[in-house]
């Protein structure tokens, strides 16, 4: 019976230690589970972005001022008026105007009719042609007189050969003064028939564009006399301030109104040189702004400076973003932040960057392969600051990569935290 308790108690003693020994054995393996945190590798989209923030403006914008003293005789328009190109904003009183200015009136009209005169008239022409004709007559009596003269002498000199020496002389005299005179007739009645005969045919080619360029100018500075006692807009867009009202005693450089194109908004960023060169015409971006809660507009890279400006010793790049679809609630002037989506991948293996070591110059993540930290050396792509890319490495989706390697895994020559995968 004795035999039979002793058989008994050995056998639970057995079982108790048999017990002890694999409960500790699962405690131990789940302490060292649980020190580690991992993550399981998936696939999924990747994006890549450069984040910054900058400050909106409309595609065109311009502050008008008054260009004379004056009293406002009226204002055509008010803030958020839509206007076109050359509309005219506000006036000043006639009455209250320099000189100067008033007398630009008439100029302007008597400029218009030469100018209208240059462009249509057929007098120029018909006088062009009748001194032609006027000078052809009198060069043709002037040749005749030469002409005349010649025979006259002939037939003298030979009459009065027979007179003596001395009549003879006299009668030479006499001749060569009526020569000398004829010739200047004759080389002034040439001269006015090729005046008359260029002048033909300058103006038989048209109006001599200098007279008409002379007469537009002459146009231009008279109404740009007379608009110095308006403002009208110099593009379309819509009126953002209105400082002018009826009555108001104004001088040249008073402020009346701004003036902006909304059809486009624009964001100007600084992006710094680390990051410039990721940045290309066409690439999307994510705008979004604290004064509009709740939503995210859609913009584009419209424009990347190619020459860097240094503040403080940092070196920027300004880069300009259109905004692509702005509401009534996007204004000028307001904070924007911008995200503009560098790099785009899809149905990649996605590292957390919190998961990679540099170890010996090589960067490294740790896998739990049957609950055993194992060591992979990997290469990594592009970085979004929170994921990077796996480009090369041994590891499959669903691996369990370890968050948190401690010292016992890292420790060695040149190990050392790496914040991402660049």
């Amino acid at each position: 019976m004795k035999k039979k308790v002793f058989i008994i108690a050995g056998i639970v003693i057995a079982v108790a230690i048999g017990a002890y020994f694999y409960s500790t054995s699962q405690a131990r393996k789940a302490q060292g589970q649980s020190k580690y945190q991992t993550e399981n590798i998936s696939k999924g989209t990747f994006t890549a972005s450069i984040g910054a923030t900058g400050t909106v403006h409309s595609n065109q914008s311009a502050v008008l001022i008054w260009q004379t003293n004056g009293i406002v005789e009226d204002v055509m328009v008010k803030v958020d008026d839509e206007v076109s190109a050359k509309d005219v904003l506000a006036t000043l009183s006639k009455t209250s105007l320099s000189q100067n200015i008033i007398l630009a009136e008439a100029d302007l009209v008597s400029a218009q009719r030469s100018l209208e005169d240059l462009q249509g008239s057929q007098v120029a022409s018909t006088e062009a042609q009748l001194a032609v004709l006027n000078a052809k007559d009198d060069y043709k009596d002037a040749l005749q007189d030469r002409e005349a003269l010649n025979h006259e002498i002939k037939y003298y000199e030979k009459k009065m050969t027979s007179f003596g020496p001395r009549l003879k002389e006299k009668t030479r005299d006499a001749t060569a003064k009526e020569i000398e005179e004829a010739d200047a007739k004759l080389a002034v009645a040439e001269a006015k028939l090729m005046d008359a005969q260029r002048e033909l045919e300058r103006i038989a080619g048209g109006t001599d564009p200098r007279d008409i360029a002379a007469a537009q100018a002459r146009v231009a500075a008279a109404q740009a006399t007379i608009d110095l006692a308006r403002i009208s807009a110099p593009f379309a867009g819509r009126i953002t301030e209105v400082n002018a009202m009826p009555g108001d005693v104004v001088t040249a450089g008073v402020e009346a109104f701004r003036l902006d194109d909304m059809s486009h908004l624009l964001v100007d960023l600084d992006v710094s040189e680390v990051d410039i060169n990721q940045v290309k015409i066409g690439q999307n971006a994510e705008i979004t702004f604290d004064s509009i809660s709740g939503k995210e507009y859609a913009g584009k890279v419209t424009k990347v400076a190619r020459v860097g400006t240094i503040t403080n010793g940092v070196v920027n790049f300004i880069v300009t973003v259109e905004i692509e679809d702005a509401d009534e609630f996007v204004l000028p002037q307001m904070t924007a932040g911008v995200s503009i989506v560098t790099t785009e991948l899809s149905d990649v293996l996605l590292i957390p960057n919190r998961a990679v070591r540099q170890l010996d110059g090589k960067r490294v993540v740790f896998v739990l392969k049957n609950n055993v930290p194992t060591r992979v050396e990997i290469t990594a792509g592009s970085s979004n600051g929170t994921y990077s890319e796996l480009v090369a490495g041994d590891l499959l989706e669903g691996d369990a990569i370890i968050l948190n390697p401690g010292p016992e895994l890292t420790a060695g020559p040149g190990g050392m935290f790496v914040m991402s995968g660049r």
